[in-house]
């Protein structure tokens, strides 16, 4: 390296006044004689990235006409067929909450898993709920007055939301089941808040004549457990029957890329 104040031998070339090697002193660039002239440059083909196709989707039916359900299960990645099963509830018996709830979940299944509209379908889910108030089995309220009288034993206190859960793994005829179960504590309502919530409707279409994910989630103060199985069904409750099976949670993903 050359310090400063001394000189770098060598050859010197003029920069200011030589000209570019290839061009006349006028500026023209300058072609040697027998070269033809260069074509347009030939472009080369871009690969693409292969597009991302969605997987088959696993068929799912779901043996409920719940919205909340379906919307649960929507918004988890899953898009499952509704048909509904046609079981008569109130034909079907048991001792407990939990045996009834999980009596009529594994009915709804099979009832939708024999029928025609299962043909083709790789897994049918029933479902159903009920609220165990001390020791009593606590379903869809049958009319506003119904409605009224369980809201006003309910109020204050706290029961048990039972979630039974059934699954039918049609091409290997397997089937496994279980229960969920989640604490509720409901407020202390005073009787015009129940008549208006009443009048709303929304407690005659829930099990328990309540639910979180409406009007009704103002008037519980607080859960212990999963909050999907309040709304009609347990996701990891699920996740875990369907590991039972054989089938990792993330395969039944409707829009999962390739």
């Amino acid at each position: 390296m050359a310090r400063p104040g001394t000189g770098v031998q060598g050859r010197r070339t003029n920069l200011a006044a030589g000209a570019r090697r290839g061009a006349d002193p006028e500026g023209k660039r300058l072609r040697s004689q027998g070269v033809p002239p260069l074509g347009p440059r030939p472009r080369l083909a871009r690969s693409r990235p292969a597009e991302k196709r969605p997987r088959p989707t696993v068929r799912i039916i779901l043996a409920s006409a719940s919205k909340a359900r379906l919307a649960t299960l929507r918004s988890a990645g899953l898009d499952p067929e509704v048909v509904e099963s046609g079981v008569d509830e109130s034909a079907v018996f048991a001792s407990t909450p939990a045996d009834l709830a999980h009596r009529l979940a594994v009915a709804k299944a099979r009832a939708v898993a024999g029928s025609p509209a299962a043909v083709g379908a790789q897994f049918v889910i029933g479902c159903d709920s009920v609220l165990d108030l001390d020791g009593v089995a606590v379903g869809k309220p049958t009319s506003a007055r119904d409605a009224v009288r369980q809201w006003r034993a309910m109020r204050g206190r706290s029961g048990v939301l039972v979630t039974g859960h059934c699954i039918i793994a049609a091409s290997a005829a397997r089937e496994v089941s279980a229960t969920a179960t989640t604490t509720v504590y409901f407020g202390d309502l005073s009787d015009d808040e129940i008549d208006a919530y009443v009048a709303t409707g929304e407690p005659q279409q829930v099990a328990g004549g309540f639910t979180i994910d409406g009007l009704g989630g103002a008037f519980v103060t607080r859960i212990e457990g999963d909050p999907h199985n309040v709304v009609g069904i347990s996701l990891p409750l699920l996740r875990d029957l369907l590991h039972s099976l054989g089938t990792p949670w993330i395969h039944l993903w409707s829009s999962r890329p390739a």
